[in-house]
């Protein structure tokens, strides 16, 4: 019998990269069920990625410390439904400058990087999946890279407002202002400012 979590994984499969029933069971028995208590990690710092996550819920934040000021700056938030690795380390077999912690006790499905290897060798559609994913992140790197340089603060807090709606009540304000690159103050101002035009 599938369970929710595989049913929910089968579903987002087939939505972001038109995996079939078939391509779906080839990958069955590589997802593991892995659980992440709040403030563990998905990867350990500086380590090497190994895997592909999905989450199944839970709330994950995606950081950098500085090694000069040892500040740290939030760079994606990634909530259920959605896929997290850190894929410059998975794909260069580097290690990862950046930390993927659990802001939530989460409940993940994860597949090891060999494994996704294979199946792209026995699939056109996890082939699929593995080029879409690139094409992701790529993306979201570059529309991060774009909103610090031409967008305002309140700017790039009304699009977290109008894109993901729930972090706000899910994210310390701190992790907030860090993603938005502005100091708390400045996001209490920003708030206070869209309250009052509302």
């Amino acid at each position: 019998m599938t369970s929710p979590q595989h049913l929910a994984l089968q579903q987002q499969l087939h939505q972001f990269a038109q995996l079939s029933d078939d391509d779906y069971q080839l990958a069955n028995e590589f997802w593991q069920a892995r659980s992440v208590s709040r403030h563990d990690f998905f990867n350990v710092p500086n380590s090497l990625c190994r895997h592909i996550g999905f989450i199944v819920k839970g709330l994950f934040r995606v950081y950098y410390v500085d090694p000069k000021t040892e500040q740290e700056h939030n760079l994606y938030f990634a909530a259920e439904n959605t896929f997290i690795t850190s894929l410059k380390s998975l794909l260069t077999r580097t290690t990862c400058p950046y930390i993927i912690e659990a802001l939530e006790d989460s409940e993940l499905l994860v597949m090891q990087y060999d494994h996704l290897q294979q199946l792209y060798d026995r699939s056109h559609g996890w082939e699929r999946f593995g080029r879409l994913l690139a094409e992701q992140y790529f993306l979201m790197n570059q529309l991060r890279a774009e909103s610090l340089l031409t967008q305002t603060a309140e700017e790039r807090y009304l699009d977290l407002l109008d894109n993901h709606p729930d972090l706000i009540n899910r994210v310390s304000l701190g992790h907030i202002s860090s993603y938005l690159g502005i100091k708390g103050p400045s996001l209490s101002r920003i708030r206070a400012q869209v309250a009052h035009k509302v």
